[in-house]
């Protein structure tokens, strides 16, 4: 699709000059700009700033604005006004998530945005909901003792790439539902649905302040953010070594660190599982938005006794999977995010065939425009390989024989993360065996998707701390108060 294809509104906001807000006001941040390029053709279709740090708005905002002090009903109506905004907009969205990230127009419209309505409605739920508790003490004399659940102040929300809208959303709606003041930081590779959500948001009339944001490079903006004094806490979507290095700069001032990270999932089938479903489920718990999901169940163990039928089911899936442009109404995934992406995937694919590895489908790139990667299912993988210890981040199953459950689960729980695992079995007994045995946060029998806004999400391991969805992801913003009245 040309760029006088698109719609207007669309058009539009791509020949703004986009730049940073802060306190209420959209301004620049010099002159340095970054491109904005669409992975399906490499072209270029926006610039963004590059900033490296705006703080001081959201402390202001927070120590003196109103924010933390509005009624928590007054919290909830906002966050609904501004998911009402979000599916208003919900096409021009969608069309901007397309253009940036790559994805499958219909995926974005209705997985992406739908999504963040989603996300923003959940959690002003709980606005009216975050109460303290009272207490009978035992200390000398007569007290009336209670707790109060505050804000925690400033929280820094740094989203990733896969999932641009959507993770800004489930980060927003529990900070801001809790009463904290927000600096978004965006991916510099997609922030374009992140500038518009902010403007929604300043639409829907939330006090100037309260949401600032901050596009940029994730080693100068993210890092600046994760070490500055004036940052109460960081939330963070992405990479363990990234995860790593925030924790690392957040030591000046012990803020507080939530982190979502990596993953090399397990999805176990066992020989009586219904291969029917099990299939499809294991092939798209990978080959869905190209890969590019930290759940993907990227390691699939089958028993022996199927092997043979789940491997080639899998690479008949791989091979009627559609890979193209977003815009294509038939496309099933789109391109990888990146140039840099495409490379570290082939690499990956290259290193398995070194090491052993049996390439049943794909493993090449497809095209020369764009970032497009092959569907691929490699056989034979061995829990020594590369590609079976590493997070790979695209389409690439690594299919594992094994012959025993307490073989499955050994191998398993030999990674050294812990996001997400399946297993498949009409033995309920088996599922229930084997799920509480898993060393990951979340367990999926006979479902290869666990998410539900009421879910916690969250890693065991090197896949990060504390949980998001939920209430779990509301009490990593707030922090707990011990009042004591002698009476």
């Amino acid at each position: 699709m040309s760029r006088r294809q698109l719609p207007a509104n669309v058009q539009a906001f791509l020949d703004r000059e986009h730049t940073l807000l802060v306190g209420g006001r959209w301004q620049g941040a010099g002159t340095e700009r970054i491109d904005v390029i669409n992975p399906a053709d490499g072209e270029r279709i926006a610039s963004i700033a590059n900033a490296s740090r705006e703080v001081t708005a959201a402390r202001d905002a927070f120590t003196g604005g109103p924010w933390r002090s509005t009624a928590p009903a007054e919290r909830a109506a906002l966050l609904r006004r501004a998911a009402a905004l979000v599916e208003a907009n919900a096409e021009e969205l969608a069309y901007l998530e397309t253009l940036d990230n790559g994805k499958p127009l219909a995926i974005s419209r209705s997985v992406d945005v739908g999504a963040a309505v989603g996300a923003l409605n959940y959690f002003a739920g709980w606005a009216d909901k975050i109460h303290g508790t009272t207490h009978n003490v035992s200390m000398p004399g007569e007290h009336h003792a209670f707790t109060l659940r505050e804000p925690v102040g400033v929280a820094a929300l740094i989203v990733p790439w896969n999932y641009p809208i959507v993770m800004a959303a489930m980060k927003l709606g529990p900070a801001l539902a809790a009463g904290c003041t927000c600096i978004l930081k965006p991916a510099e590779d997609t922030s374009l649905t992140a500038i518009r959500l902010c403007e929604l948001f300043m639409e829907a009339g939330l006090p100037d302040g309260v949401l600032n944001l901050v596009t940029g490079y994730g080693h100068t903006a993210g890092a600046a953010l994760a070490e500055h004094p004036d940052v109460d806490k960081v939330a963070f979507t992405g990479s363990t070594a990234t995860g790593k290095a925030i924790v690392r700069a957040a030591a000046g001032n012990l803020k507080k660190v939530t982190l979502e990270l990596g993953g090399k999932s397990p999805n176990i089938i066992l020989a009586d599982a219904d291969l029917e479903k099990a299939i499809p489920a294991a092939a798209m718990a990978v080959f869905f938005n190209a890969g590019q999901t930290c759940t993907a169940a990227t390691r699939v163990y089958v028993q022996n006794a199927i092997y043979d039928q789940v491997v080639e089911g899998l690479a008949e899936v791989a091979k009627n999977t559609k890979v193209a442009h977003g815009f294509d109404p038939d496309a099933v995934i789109g391109p990888l995010i990146s140039a840099r992406q495409l490379e570290r995937v082939q690499g990956y694919v290259d290193r398995g065939r070194q090491e052993g590895g049996e390439v049943v489908y794909g493993g090449a790139q497809i095209g020369v425009a764009g970032y497009f990667f092959q569907p691929t299912v490699i056989g034979e993988t061995r829990n020594d390989m590369t590609i079976v210890r590493e997070e790979i981040f695209g389409p690439v199953i690594a299919a594992q024989r094994f012959d025993s459950i307490e073989e499955v689960v050994a191998l398993a729980n030999d990674s050294t993360y812990g996001l997400s695992s399946s297993v498949w079995t009409q033995n309920i007994s088996h599922g229930h065996r084997i799920a509480r045995e898993l060393v990951t946060g979340q367990v999926g029998i006979n479902t290869a998707m666990v998410a539900d806004w009421d879910l916690p999400v969250g890693g065991y391991r090197q896949s990060g701390w504390g949980r998001e969805n939920g209430f779990d992801a509301v009490e990593n913003y707030l922090q707990t108060k011990a009042v004591a009245v002698a009476l």
